[in-house]
Parts: C-alpha cells; sequence; structure tokens
C-alpha cells in the first residue's frame, strides 16, 4: 500500500476543526486545503504565526523556472509520440537564446514572456497529459509537466505584479523564470475568501507595508502589544563613529574587532556577531584572532549541514563563553531561542539592506510607482526587520539581561530607528 505524506493530510482535513501546517498549505496556487474550504463552503479562520515571512513566501509560491537541461534530458529517451513536442519546445528555447546571445551569463530582465516558447509549453502539456494517461507513470515525464502547467498558469496571470528573468549559465543550461514582485494579487482572493484572519509577528511593523505587500483589506486593524521585557533588561548601545557602508568596509574591520573585544573583556559569556556577507565575517573574525587571542571566538560557514548546525547552537551551552559569528539574514539570526546565559549580547555590523543590484533596482521602480515607497519597501523595511530578529535573540524571557551593539552610524538616523523595536532605545547613544 503506497500512501503520499502530501496528500494523505489534506484528505484528513475533511474530518477536522483544526489544521496546523505550513502556509503553502493554504496560500500557493495550487494549495488544496484552499480548494476544500471554497468546494465545502467552510467557515474558515486563519492564523499565521511568523506572519513577517509571508511576503517573501508568497513571492515564492507565486515564483516558478523552466529549465532547458531538464527538458534537454528527458528529450533523448522520450517515446516517438512526445517526440514533436520536445523538439518544438526545444526549437523555441534556441530561439530565445539567440536573442541574448550577446548578454552572456549576466541575467537579462524581459518586458514580455517569449511568445513561441509559451505556445510550444501549451502543446507539450497536452501532449505529456495525453501520454501519461494511458502509459505506466514516468517521473520524469511527470516532473516536466509540472513544471510546465506551473509556468503556464502563472503566464496566462503576468503582469507588472512578477517579473521574466532569462539566464544561461552555458551550452543547454538556459532557464527562464516568473518571479513574483507583489504577492499581494494573488494572496488578495485567500484572505476575501476566510471569514476572519490573524497575522501575529514579533517584527510586523510598519502596518502598511504589510497590508499592502499582502494584499490585506483597507480596513484591517493593527495592533501592537506592550512587549513581555523591560528596559532594563536590555542596553542597546550605538556606534556614531563606525560605517559598515560598502566603501568603508575595509576600515570598519579593525575598529568593530576591537569593540567586540572591550565588550567580552567587560563582560565574557556568550555573544552573536552578525554581519551582511561571509566575506565581511571571516575578515573581522581573523581581525579579532590576530589582536584579541584572548576572546574565544567561532564562526558559521557557508553549506553547513544539519549536524554542523546543531553542534554550532549546541555550544552556546557551553560555560564557557564565546564569541560566534554568523551571516544576518541567516539559520541563526531568526527562530532560535537562547534564553538566559545561552546569549548575552548581540552585535549586528549591518542594516541588513539588500544588494543594490538590477533586480532589486526593478523591484523598487515597481514598488515606487505602485505604492510610493520603493526604496522603503525595497531595501529599508526587509533589512531591519532582519536586524530585529537578529538582535532578538539576545532577550528571551523576564529574568534575561543582555546588550545590543547596532553597528553603524546610520542606526541613529530617525528613519531607521524609527523601523526598531521602541523599548529598545531608552538608552543614550554610546560614543
Amino acid at each position: 500500500l503506497n500512501i503520499c505524506p502530501y496528500f494523505l493530510p489534506q484528505e484528513m482535513a475533511r474530518w477536522c476543526d483544526l489544521v496546523v501546517g505550513d502556509v503553502n498549505r493554504m496560500f500557493d496556487q495550487s494549495a488544496l486545503l484552499h480548494g476544500l474550504t471554497r468546494q465545502n463552503n467552510w467557515k474558515t479562520a486563519i492564523l499565521v504565526d511568523e506572519a513577517h515571512n509571508l511576503v517573501d513566501r508568497g513571492r515564492g509560491m507565486y515564483s516558478v523556472q523552466l529549465d532547458q537541461q531538464r527538458l534537454l534530458k528527458i528529450r533523448k529517451t522520450a517515446p516517438k509520440a512526445l517526440k514533436p513536442h520536445l523538439d518544438r519546445t526545444a526549437r523555441a528555447w534556441q530561439g530565445v537564446i539567440r536573442d541574448h546571445l550577446e548578454t552572456g551569463a549576466t541575467p537579462v530582465f524581459l518586458d514580455n514572456l517569449p511568445p513561441a516558447l509559451t505556445g510550444s509549453l501549451q502543446g507539450l502539456v497536452s501532449g505529456l497529459t495525453d501520454y501519461l494517461a494511458e502509459n505506466p507513470p514516468d517521473l520524469a515525464l511527470q516532473e516536466v509537466l509540472f513544471e510546465s502547467v506551473a509556468f503556464m498558469k502563472l503566464a496566462d496571470s503576468f503582469g507588472e505584479h512578477s517579473l521574466c528573468e532569462f539566464r544561461r549559465e552555458g551550452r543547454g543550461r538556459a532557464s527562464l523564470s516568473i518571479q513574483n514582485l507583489v504577492p499581494a494579487d494573488f494572496l488578495r482572493d485567500r484572505f476575501q475568501a476566510a471569514a476572519s484572519v490573524l497575522l501575529f509577528s514579533a517584527t510586523l511593523s510598519p502596518g502598511v507595508y504589510y497590508r499592502d505587500l499582502l494584499g490585506l483589506p483597507e480596513d484591517t486593524r493593527f495592533t501592537s502589544l506592550p512587549s513581555p521585557f523591560r528596559a532594563d533588561q536590555l542596553r542597546v548601545n550605538f556606534t556614531p563613529k563606525i560605517s559598515t557602508r560598502q566603501a568603508h568596509r575595509n576600515a570598519s574591520v579593525e575598529p568593530i574587532a576591537a569593540l567586540i573585544a572591550q565588550q567580552y573583556r567587560a563582560r565574557p559569556g556568550h555573544y552573536l556577531a552578525f554581519f551582511s556577507s561571509f566575506k565581511y565575517l571571516n575578515e573581522v573574525h581573523a581581525a579579532l584572532g590576530s589582536h584579541a587571542p584572548d576572546v574565544p571566538q567561532r564562526a558559521q560557514y557557508s553549506a553547513m549541514n544539519p549536524q554542523q548546525r546543531r553542534e554550532f547552537l549546541a555550544g552556546f551551552r557551553e560555560e564557557s563563553g564565546s564569541v560566534a559569528f554568523a551571516v544576518l539574514g541567516g539559520v541563526f539570526s531568526e527562530g532560535i531561542d537562547l534564553p538566559g546565559d545561552q546569549l548575552i549580547g548581540a552585535f549586528v555590523a549591518t542594516l541588513g539592506l539588500p544588494p543594490f543590484d538590477a533586480w532589486h533596482e526593478i523591484l523598487k521602480h515597481r514598488l515606487q510607482q505602485r505604492f510610493g515607497a520603493g526604496y522603503e519597501y525595497t531595501y529599508l523595511i526587509p533589512g531591519l526587520q532582519k536586524v530585529a530578529q537578529a538582535a532578538g535573540r539576545v532577550i528571551r524571557t523576564p529574568d534575561d539581561q543582555g546588550v545590543i551593539w547596532l553597528i553603524d552610524d546610520r542606526f541613529l538616523q530617525p528613519q531607521i530607528s524609527r523601523l526598531l523595536p521602541g523599548w529598545w532605545f531608552e538608552t543614550e547613544a554610546a560614543e
């Protein structure tokens, strides 16, 4: 007996009063749970924890990528009945590649989907569907079918809320993706179909940002509850003389290392130090080891497996303290609980701003056109939410005592500080 673990719980939902699951069960474009609620006219109440993640999760749910390599692979061994459809699609891929030969490996952002390719996909989907209905299951063919269907569904609604990116990384290795920028246009119907919706998170501010990008109703009510922690539990320090801007990054390495050493010597224990990249992290990590060998330290590295992550977290339970270096926005900056002496302080040496690349600049332009807040919605708010999440690892219980160092002179600017938790700022800026 073969039972699909994906479909089983969704079938069981027919007999349940309460369903707990990942947000994609309700909000994804193919979410069966949402389909069941409409089919059965259920009156549903939706509760979303860690709702600050729903913007990025929503974008991911309504994005899809086509890979040329997968098509070419099945084309070699495909049954004769599918050859015409596969050949036509392969020729359409070559047409897209010829149109963008001069770009090399640089991503190209297209205003419209390539009509020849989308047209050939319709025939391919029809051919694959007919073949698989009459023949034994074939995993490779099914994967191409599902990928093509997902692409065509989003192609039908392609508009200003999404972006088309073409990329080529070598012979036979082209990709075409539809990337959602504004999930509101897809999530709005899901919220409207529910009897009530409650989104909650420690960093669900400013409310207008989430209302705009998630498609919440204009009359959505936002409530900010008092922090369960006291201001005297946490000391927030600033560094008005240190800049972590790209142009000043090299000059900031030594001062940051000296600051970390000074804080550790004043109060030994477990600390997390967050940086914008592994390169920056490693530079300060090396400087601290060179100039303060008495300060114990360890560092996150890229591509850690689950066991290595567990070992990194286990280090916080050791009796002797250390400074643990990590990347902001990574696996150690959110969703971990280190109460008491497991973590007594954090250094955040970045505003967490996304890279100023072509993709983010297009996103900024689209959000400016639609909401009049392109820079804030693209860079500032997402970046400072990462800062708040990372620094929020320090105080986890009413008995904790800790310190946060916000390392960049821009943290003192009103437009920056207003986006961070208000209860942090009852201490004066430290020189």
